[in-house]
């Protein structure tokens, strides 16, 4: 049998992708995700669910949603995110139908175990004329004293992620228009994030189908309606991070974790399952710059010495089983390594840019 993570979550069966609805609630971290719990290939999505008191030890509970609903006939629950009203848990996905096609729902839970999903449902049942099929991975957020959701979308080859504001309560949503909207970064735009950082506004998301850079995070300027970037950054150039979400710690850090896998990599030999979460990142503004660096309670494990990593002066080498190749251009002035039993994620000068390779065993 294939060895397991030790730092690192992945499901003791069948398949993982996208992060959703990450949160820190009554008095644990929760990370649901995208699940196949039937075998470890993407089939019909149901939302798995793990808990964790230190971001590096995680449970597993049992399933939290199951695509069980007629507007989640054709490809189950997709991704989306969570929120917390008045000790009250709201998850927010998206349902995927043959008739409706992709439409925002919500499932409710009072003590993050059993949810119930909206009667209501889907609370927004099309995508504005702006969108098209593609309209997905809903983000709720609140900023400046508002709540907004950002979905991901594209349109006649151009990526758009688009905002709503909430109305009178979380079922009611006023669709404001399109943020963000590029073909610079492919045809749709997924698993849209938008936040601060101090008082800079930061607009995260993922490009489908490219091997390397698929996380892209801009900063710039949000006047309630569009945002107007300004900077670029491509914060890992790792093949296996994907789609990751943000939430705020207890003590107000920003966390992002992200998908460890990819689309079309090889089902490790005798896995039952696939996909894991990323290590937990803080996701902080160093000297300008936007950096992904390892949250603090991964520190006793980069104080440890490991014999597949060897630092010689101006050289890194690190032995595995997989061909990946780094380069990272500029200077660099720190070099923090986390290894487990399948993975080894590097992250330079910080987290100002991060490697993250699964690799065979």
């Amino acid at each position: 049998m294939p060895q397991r993570f030790t730092f690192h979550f992945e499901p003791h069966k069948g398949w993982m992708n996208d992060p959703n609805g990450l949160i820190y609630y009554q008095g644990r971290y929760h990370a649901f995700f995208q699940h196949n719990p039937h075998e470890p290939v993407w089939g019909p999505m149901h939302w798995g669910h793990a808990v964790s008191q230190d971001l590096l030890h995680w449970e597993e509970l049992p399933i939290a949603l199951f695509p069980d609903q007629p507007y989640e006939d054709d490809k189950g629950c997709f991704s989306g995110s969570a929120v917390e009203r008045d000790g009250v848990l709201y998850l927010f996905y998206t349902a995927v139908s043959k008739q409706l096609g992709q439409t925002q729902c919500i499932a409710v839970s009072r003590d993050g175990k059993a949810f119930e999903k909206y009667k209501g449902n889907p609370v927004i049942a099309a995508p504005p004329a702006e969108g098209s099929y593609d309209f997905r991975d809903p983000k709720v957020v609140e900023l400046d004293g508002k709540t907004y959701m950002v979905c991901g979308s594209g349109k006649d080859g151009v990526g758009k992620i688009l905002l709503y504001e909430q109305g009178k309560d979380l079922f009611t949503w006023q669709y404001v228009g399109v943020l963000f909207e590029s073909s610079e970064y492919g045809k749709v735009l997924e698993c849209p994030d938008l936040f601060k950082l101090g008082d800079t506004y930061v607009l995260m998301f993922s490009q489908m189908k490219v091997a390397t850079d698929a996380v892209i995070v801009l900063t710039g300027r949000f006047d309630g309606q569009r945002f107007t970037p300004e900077s670029v950054y491509k914060p890992e150039a790792g093949p296996q991070f994907y789609a990751p979400q943000t939430f705020l710690a207890p003590d107000g850090r920003r966390i992002a974790i992200g998908w460890m896998y990819n689309w079309g990599r090889p089902l490790d030999q005798g896995a039952q399952s696939a996909g894991a979460l990323s290590l937990a990142r803080e996701v902080k503004l160093e000297k300008g710059r936007i950096c992904f660096a390892p949250v603090r309670e991964a520190a006793p494990l980069l104080q440890k010495e490991d014999p597949y990593v060897k630092i010689a002066q101006d050289t890194v080498e690190i032995t595995c089983q997989t061909e990946m190749p780094l380069c990272y251009r500029g200077r660099i002035e720190q070099v923090e390594i986390l290894r487990d039993t399948k993975s080894i994620e590097v992250f330079i000068n910080g987290g100002e840019k991060n490697f993250s390779v699964w690799f065979a065993r």
